[in-house]
């Protein structure tokens, strides 16, 4: 029986399932308050950060502590293939910085400059190719990120995303080849799932680099949605609309695999439990409750 260590491994929630920051419309009436106590009620101990989240520490730690709750890691955007590396690197430090503050020792990168996940361009015909030029901006970029959250005492991670330039298994090697050991893997079972149709694809990634991974986002697919969008050449928003994610043990993906691997190199972190859905359809509340009941089943968590 898979029995990961409880005194290493934490579980957390992405509020992106109460409201999505890229289509606020999304669960618009959904509150923070709600949002955190929906978390802690469902068994998680975690969250990252969302935008209707507080931006005043005091405000938002009094509000984690009352449900016993922390922030565990928060979305960053960088743009080092459309803007001066510079601005990046004191946007990240000042988010950086308030994170620590609220108690994250992890910070997700994914870059932006030039990404198609937030607009209309069919997802898997349109995403960014880097040229050689971008690869060496991207991760010597991220390289110089990896040192500022050392310096800070965090980790900085970098998320593979539906949409991006670092999105395939490939994309993933050489990104990992070309970046230093101060930068580490944000691994998103969904995305992986998602990009190559394959669960093994999820399973290699993480078996490869698994000794990186400071981060775990825990996303199933719904195989029969994300097919459709593929073959009716649909954007990543649109595929979000219809429900092509969810949480473990509601899609197709076995994460047993995962759960072992994650044991057996005593992995030691966050695992969060990450599914945008249109909260009108799929309840957050009832979806958070079914995910930590799965990862209680299979993970002794």
């Amino acid at each position: 029986m898979i029995t990961l260590d409880s005194s290493k491994v934490h579980l957390a929630c992405a509020p992106i399932a109460w409201t999505n920051d890229d289509m606020p419309e999304l669960g618009g009436k959904n509150t923070f308050e709600q949002t955190i106590s929906e978390m802690a009620l469902a068994g998680f101990s975690g969250s990252e950060v969302g935008g209707k989240y507080p931006t005043d520490s005091a405000i938002l730690n009094k509000a984690l502590s009352l449900r016993n709750m922390t922030i565990c890691n928060a979305w960053f955007s960088t743009e080092f293939t459309s803007k001066p590396a510079e601005e990046t690197y004191q946007a990240f430090t000042k988010w950086a910085e308030f994170l620590k503050s609220v108690g994250a020792r992890v910070i997700g990168c994914s870059e932006q400059g030039n990404s198609i996940q937030g607009t209309s361009k069919p997802v898997f015909f349109e995403k960014p190719v880097y040229t050689e030029e971008e690869w060496d901006r991207v991760t010597s970029g991220m390289n110089r990120l990896g040192a500022i959250a050392k310096d800070l005492g965090m980790k900085c991670s970098f998320h593979h995303h539906m949409g991006t330039g670092v999105q395939t298994p490939s994309e993933i090697d050489r990104f990992m080849d070309m970046t230093n050991d101060d930068v580490y893997l944000l691994f998103d079972s969904g995305h992986l799932m998602y990009s190559e149709q394959d669960p093994n694809a999820a399973y290699k990634v993480l078996n490869t680099y698994v000794d990186r991974v400071a981060h775990v986002h825990l996303k199933d697919c719904r195989m029969e949605l994300v097919k459709r969008v593929y073959d009716e050449r649909l954007s990543f928003l649109d595929g979000v609309r219809m429900g092509t994610f969810t949480v473990p043990g509601d899609g197709d993906l076995d994460f047993d695999p995962i759960f072992k691997t994650l044991q057996e190199a005593s992995y030691e972190g966050w695992m969060v439990v990450e599914a945008e859905q249109d909260p009108d359809i799929a309840n957050p509340f009832e979806y958070a409750l079914k995910a930590r009941t799965y990862i209680r089943e299979h993970a002794g968590l």
